[in-house]
């Protein structure tokens, strides 16, 4: 027998065998469970029939053009083209937003924050996009929203626009700061809903000759601008020399003479000037300001342009409960619920935010529309189910025309429309009225 130990002797460490053990062998660990093996296919020599599924290539397109759009499946991918397409200045001029851009990264914040709760049954693999604006039918809820000095994106510009909006069946809202005249674009889309978007000007005349170049060529409704008194700081716009007047930096021309197809394009086709005015108008290509607009809106001016213009009116701009109700009982056909896509106010609400409970404040008495962040199908779809009746779009079709010009128009509203419909399907909905308020909900509110 082993002698005792003291008791302040030291413990020896786990693993050590004491005095006078006997050591042993580790317990083995029982073999793995496998199930059992099955015989390995036998093999062969591959057969063609076999490798063609696996070896099809993409059709080759001999138009340069086409083959840039063919690798457009999303907005972001046609933008991330269009970057390489113009110069710097004109890509952020589309592309930036106001001061430190914090409405412009919240805009689509708030749509990346919206849940879809689809129904299983019955669903739906053929799902039609049609709908009513303003009374008149539309392929899509979708408006092409008014966008100033499109010619620099392409030189082909408004035209393009208008003509491919036509095409697909969506109404096109001309800017007052557009680069093709209310008539030229009429020319373009003859068969389209144009709409002709305005400031109003101190100068009422201005604002009245507008509305009669446009009713007497045929365009459908007008559209207040409410959100622009004065316009909002750009930094990157100010860095690039790209203000009114321009003050191009070096680098600006520098970065021009790398895209020499684009500077020749401007070079040789008509002027860049606000085709909007008369030439020779003093609004002219630089003339326009903030003092030549109204700094001073009231919801009679709304009343006073809806009685002279005799057609439908919309109001852009309105972000808050009582400006919505009170273009509403001014006569506003229609609002648009937006933060100029950032590009005006920083830190102003998010539309998508606001949309539910402007839609129940409106309450039916006139159409609401959002724009500010709608980039796919699927935000389409989510803002009508949060209560919209149609959005506006502005980068998206900005980049597509920088990218392909009236065919880049095509594959954004192409590439929209599809996603919409995919979302559809998959939400269990055949039709757009059928989208409602049970189908989507932001998440953390």
């Amino acid at each position: 027998m082993s002698a005792p130990t003291p008791p302040d002797a030291p413990i020896p460490p786990t693993g050590v065998p004491l005095a006078g053990d006997v050591p042993t062998a580790p317990t083995p660990a029982p073999p793995p469970r496998r199930s059992p093996a099955i015989p390995a296919p036998p093999r062969r020599l591959p057969r063609w029939q076999d490798l063609e599924p696996f070896i099809k290539t993409r059709p080759w397109h001999a138009d340069a053009v086409e083959r840039r759009l063919a690798r457009c499946v999303t907005v972001d991918d046609v933008e991330q083209l269009a970057r390489r397409r113009v110069p710097r200045a004109v890509f952020d001029y589309v592309h930036s937003g106001a001061e430190s851009e914090v409405s412009m990264a919240r805009n689509r914040a708030a749509f990346a924050d919206v849940e879809f709760r689809p129904t299983a049954w019955d669903a739906v693999g053929d799902p039609d996009t049609s709908t009513t604006l303003l009374g008149r039918p539309a392929a899509a809820p979708i408006v092409l929203a008014p966008t100033g000095y499109s010619r620099l994106s392409h030189h082909t510009g408004e035209r393009a626009v208008a003509a491919s909006a036509a095409y697909a069946g969506l109404p096109y809202t001309l800017s007052t700061y557009g680069t093709t005249s209310i008539g030229d674009v009429a020319d373009a889309a003859p068969t389209g809903r144009n709409w002709f978007q305005f400031y109003v000007m101190r100068d009422r005349a201005v604002t009245n000759q507008h509305m009669a170049e446009a009713r007497e060529v045929g365009y459908e409704a007008v559209m207040i601008t409410i959100d622009t008194t004065v316009t909002g700081l750009k930094r990157k716009d100010l860095l690039n020399g790209f203000a009114i007047p321009p003050q191009l930096t070096l680098r600006t021309f520098a970065d021009m003479a790398t895209h020499p197809g684009w500077v020749a394009n401007i070079l040789t086709t008509e002027p860049l000037r606000f085709a909007t005015f008369p030439k020779g108008s003093p609004y002219g290509l630089w003339g326009m300001s903030n003092a030549h607009r109204e700094q001073r809106l009231r919801p009679a001016d709304v009343a006073s342009i809806k009685e002279q213009w005799g057609g439908p009116v919309v109001v852009k701009g309105v972000l808050s409960l009582a400006d919505a109700v009170a273009s509403v009982e001014a006569g506003a056909d229609a609002i648009v619920l937006s933060n100029h896509g950032g590009r005006q106010l920083d830190r102003s609400p998010v539309p998508l935010e606001l949309l539910p409970q402007v839609v129940d404040a409106v309450a039916g008495r006139a159409e609401v529309y959002i724009d500010s962040g709608v980039r796919s199908g699927a935000d389409v779809v989510a803002a009508l189910a949060l209560g919209a009746q149609g959005v506006l779009i502005g980068r998206p079709y900005l980049y597509g025309l920088m990218v392909g010009g009236q065919r880049g128009v095509d594959r954004v509203l192409e590439i929209l429309t599809s996603e919409m419909e995919r979302t559809m399907s998959l939400l269990g909905v055949t039709r757009v009225e059928e989208i409602r308020p049970e189908h989507a909900r932001l998440r953390h509110r």
